[in-house]
């Protein structure tokens, strides 16, 4: 773990990371850096902070460490940090808050998978299921991987792993009456974080 100077954590930093604790449903003092959650992690090779050292930052209350990271966009949810953990801390539950406040502050870590997660839940939304093929598409347009797919395309296309047939679920426009209240009522509780915000300055 890098140095902090806790000397220059404000208590707004500090407010801020109880908010991800509590948007994640953990509490932060329940952990005690056993560190099982990074060695059972499949990624953390890849990771810039390990998964323990997310949840240390936010113990500390160093939210910009915490938002730059690019750790809980690489993250794949995968759940076996959590269920390593012998103090039961979601750090699954954690990664996804901690991403999400990332977004909302205007930062992204790795552009490339913010636009997936837009594409997939636009894609689940409309269809009620993801449809790989249009998902694939979808995302390398906007990430401008054109061709990232293209030799892989044409094998799996003759083997019938994918086609060019729309799947849509019978109860789609429930799919997305439930996304829609999850990102309306995601929406109203940071406007009430905002305004909490405003009347504490």
């Amino acid at each position: 773990m890098r140095s902090i100077d806790l000397s220059g954590i404000s208590d707004a930093s500090v407010q801020a990371c109880e908010e991800i604790a509590k948007d994640a449903g953990v509490n932060l003092k329940d952990c005690y850096q056993c560190g099982k959650c990074t060695a059972g992690c499949p990624l953390a090779d890849s990771m810039d902070l390990m998964p323990r050292e997310v949840i240390r930052y936010l113990q500390l209350g160093a939210i910009d460490v915490v938002l730059d990271a690019k750790t809980p966009w690489i993250c794949a949810q995968c759940v076996v940090c959590s269920s390593r953990c012998p103090q039961n801390v979601d750090i699954c539950s954690a990664m996804r808050a901690v991403r999400l406040a990332s977004k909302h502050a205007g930062k992204r870590p790795l552009p490339e998978a913010d636009i997936f997660d837009d594409e997939f839940i636009a894609n689940v939304r409309v269809h009620g299921v993801s449809n790989e093929q249009y998902l694939a598409a979808a995302y390398n347009l906007k990430s401008l991987h054109f061709m990232q797919d293209m030799g892989n395309a044409t094998r799996m296309l003759k083997r019938g792993m994918v086609g060019v047939s729309m799947h849509n679920t019978k109860g789609r426009a429930n799919v997305a009456a439930l996304v829609d209240r999850a990102l309306e009522a995601d929406a109203a509780r940071r406007a009430q974080s905002d305004e909490d915000k405003g009347g504490d300055e």
